[in-house]
């Protein structure tokens, strides 16, 4: 390929804005690593999507450390693209990571413990070739390690200049509270809360999106499309064979395929084709909705081709509901036993 060169309207094609209480700004929409880019996947095609989403105005990158298959491997092909195309616009990129989920054998590659977090954020950095990320997030609650521990370990992150900003992930409306009161204490807050939220997965509505306007945390909303089932792919009641139920990822479980999911779906692909919509538009604007000071900050999305990424990126062209369009909404947009994070966000609220 040529070399790269990024086009000088990037910064016209999506909004942008702060993160919380920080002078951090995000797009509307960000781009996801957890599938797709790992090492199963074709190379020269996550140098194409990366490349298009920055000349689109996407210019935070989000990972964790045990993305790919195998874990580690779409930080390092996000390294690799940094060093052949990205590393002009370092300063322009917003590089974001997270540890906490299962890394590898032994019991100090999971969990909150200083010795995994920090550590496993050396390993992040020399995977990308970085000095630092922008945002370290701790990837969900530990009930084995104590909150202060796994705190003092973001705090050190900050301090030591391995990362410019911290956050949390998948943490519930108690825990989320106490941990933004401990950072402010430690004089790093936290900027950001990274949750789980979809049409179908609507917990950040009972509680947390009021606790992260209150303090100060930007909401950077994962799996607004619910892993997929907010889009037109199994509407038919089939499943296709390159999709995350038919290859069988493990983040995929049989249970969330069901008749009545399939019925609330078909119901709000109805809704969103008289809004001149694809479902997946709609439920990324909808995620997007003004909800006032709880309004998300980022829908962070996945794209596994240039063309999708494309199509899902005009959802911020219209994210403005009627009242009555909410309401239509509101009667299929329910809780659907999809979130797989519960077990994580219920530790301690």
């Amino acid at each position: 390929m040529s070399t790269y060169v990024a086009s000088e309207d990037r910064y016209e094609r999506l909004e942008y804005g702060s993160c919380g209480n920080s002078g951090l700004n995000l797009p509307r929409i960000s781009l996801g690593l957890w599938q797709n880019f790992g090492g199963d996947r074709d190379f020269e095609g996550q140098r194409r999507i990366l490349r298009r989403a920055f000349d689109l105005g996407v210019f935070h990158f989000d990972l964790a450390n045990n993305y790919g298959p195998p874990p580690g491997s779409a930080e390092e092909n996000l390294g690799r693209i940094l060093a052949r195309d990205l590393k002009p616009y370092r300063d322009e990129l917003v590089i974001t990571t997270k540890a906490g989920w299962v890394m590898g054998p032994g019991p100090h590659q999971q969990g909150g413990s200083r010795k995994y977090l920090l550590s496993s954020l050396d390993r992040s950095l020399e995977r990308m070739g970085l000095d630092h990320v922008d945002i370290f997030y701790s990837h969900r609650p530990d009930p084995d390690t104590p909150l202060e521990e796994t705190l003092m370990a973001l705090h050190h992150a900050v301090v030591s200049g391995r990362a410019m900003y911290a956050g949390i992930s998948s943490y519930g409306p108690t825990l989320s509270r106490l941990a933004a009161e401990i950072m402010h204490d430690l004089g790093t807050p936290l900027i950001a809360h990274q949750p789980s939220y979809s049409m179908l997965n609507r917990w950040v509505e009972d509680g947390l999106l009021d606790v992260a306007s209150d303090k100060g945390m930007g909401v950077v909303a994962f799996s607004p499309l619910a892993q997929g089932l907010l889009t037109d792919r199994y509407l038919d009641g089939t499943v296709p064979a390159d999709s995350r139920a038919g290859v069988g990822r493990p983040s995929w479980r049989d249970n969330m395929l069901t008749e009545p999911v399939l019925e609330r779906a078909r119901a709000l692909h109805e809704i969103a084709s008289r809004r001149g919509q694809t479902l997946a538009q709609m439920a990324i604007a909808w995620v997007l909705r003004d909800q006032g000071p709880r309004t998300v900050t980022t829908a962070l999305i996945g794209a596994s081709s240039v063309e999708q990424l494309e199509q899902n990126l005009v959802a911020v062209e219209n994210t403005d509901f009627t009242d009555e369009e909410l309401r239509d909404i509101d009667r299929w947009a329910v809780d659907s036993d999809i979130n797989i994070w519960r077990r994580a966000t219920d530790f301690m609220g």
